[in-house]
């Protein structure tokens, strides 16, 4: 059996996980962006960094109000995710300077929703042959989260 050491994902597996509530609205409620990884707090909309990232720079936005579908959400926190989205996607050009990226969300649990009760945008950047940093289908990150969040709060003018 081939290991791969990677100390600083200790954290992760050495917490239980959340113990109930949700955890985007646990994180907008609290004043430590830094420890919660949040990186720009809007109007109606906040930037956090993944915790469990698929790749450098995986960020998600999600709306302070706890909905659960596109339409329960007020066309205004619509648009300022959207506005939020390019905004994001220009920073992260210029930080990680991507081939392309994937930019979506998975309503429901059955879609795939880790956090089905809070809508909440996912935006990766990709490479081409970003797959090759995969090892034994692990992939591999090479940025800590603390770095990708300072690099990325700089972009962001935040």
């Amino acid at each position: 059996m081939d290991r791969l050491w990677s100390p600083w994902r200790y954290r992760y597996v050495s917490t239980a996980g959340p113990v109930g509530g949700c955890i985007f609205c646990e994180k907008a409620a609290s004043s430590d962006d830094r420890a919660n990884l949040v990186l720009l707090r809007a109007e109606r909309n906040f930037l956090l960094l993944n915790l469990y990232p698929y790749t450098n720079g995986h960020l998600m936005i999600a709306p302070y109000r706890h909905v659960a579908t596109l339409e329960d959400a007020e066309p205004a926190t619509l648009d300022e995710m959207m506005r939020l989205t390019a905004r994001v996607e220009r920073a992260m050009r210029e930080v990680y300077k991507p081939g392309g990226f994937n930019i979506g969300m998975n309503l429901g649990e059955c879609a795939g929703a880790g956090v089905p009760g809070h809508i909440h945008m996912h935006v990766l950047p990709r490479w081409f042959g970003d797959a090759s940093t995969t090892v034994g289908e692990t992939r591999v990150l090479p940025e800590a989260l603390e770095t990708t969040y300072d690099r990325l709060k700089s972009a962001l003018g935040a």
